[in-house]
């Protein structure tokens, strides 16, 4: 019934710009389990690709779909994209944003500790995407939030300024990993090297060096302290293989809740 399946008869875009395992499959099964049709694209295989414009795109795809989650690099497409397109748009990842993943997140979180008021979480490394949506969704929760960056990789100034407005709890934001995790009931980190900075690999490694979450970084937390990363890892990079593949590693409960965090959010929009 539709119950069960609250999407049903109903077709969801998936556009993507960039390659994608975890939320490229988590809405697809998503949006088939909650009775509806996902429909993905690539951007290379369809006219936008070849210089149609967003606006005709956005327009064109409104009439056939009920909603469009879209990947891609710059976040002014996307925010070009939602004011062309006349149903709901999802940000399934920009450069600056990954918010469905910090919603997958916050479930982590609240799953494992039972609130996210007054928990405190730690990030350590690059102040990326991921950087930037967690600092939003803490401030929107009152979570206290740490964040340890190299000099020149901190997130967002803007975003950062924004938040600290609307928090409850304090963010902060630290050179130093050891201080960012003192007492952390949550050790968050992700890649050093996002999709499209290949070329700037050997330059990042060299200022990120120092910033792995490994036994001596858990041991600053709390005893009971768990260990999240958004995916994919490069073990003896940003996290050891001993604390990602450890009793405190919660990554794969976290890479689940992808499914169901944005399952919710479908049927928030469409139903």
């Amino acid at each position: 019934g539709a119950g069960a399946c609250p999407i049903i008869g109903k077709s969801v875009g998936l556009l993507f710009e960039k390659s994608s395992t975890r939320t490229r499959v988590s809405f697809e099964v998503g949006i088939y389990q909650l009775g509806g049709q996902p429909v993905t694209m690539n951007i290379k295989d369809i006219q936008l690709g070849r210089g149609e414009t967003v606006a005709d795109t956005a327009q064109t795809l409104s009439r056939f779909l009920s909603a469009i989650a879209i990947r891609t690099h710059e976040h002014s497409r996307i925010v070009e994209f939602a004011g062309l397109a006349s149903i709901p748009v999802i940000n399934a990842l920009t450069d600056d944003h990954h918010p469905c993943q910090a919603l997958a997140d916050l479930l982590t979180i609240r799953e494992q500790k039972g609130r996210l008021k007054g928990i405190k979480t730690a990030y350590i490394g690059d102040g990326n995407n991921v950087a930037n949506s967690l600092i939003e969704a803490a401030a929107l929760t009152d979570m206290e939030l740490s964040l340890a960056c190299p000099e020149g990789y901190e997130p967002d100034a803007a975003i950062l300024e924004e938040s600290r407005k609307m928090a409850g709890a304090g963010i902060s934001v630290f050179n130093d990993p050891a201080k960012a995790v003192e007492g952390a009931d949550v050790i968050y980190t992700d890649v050093w090297v996002s999709m499209g900075q290949e070329d700037e690999a050997d330059e990042r490694l060299k200022a990120f060096k120092g910033y792995e979450v490994n036994a001596g970084i858990l041991s600053k937390a709390k005893k009971d302290a768990i260990v999240m990363h958004c995916l994919p890892a490069y073990r003896g990079k940003e996290i050891s293989a001993e604390v990602i593949d450890g009793p405190q590693s919660v990554v794969f409960d976290q890479a689940e809740n992808r499914l169901h965090a944005q399952k919710a959010l479908l049927e928030f929009l469409l139903t």
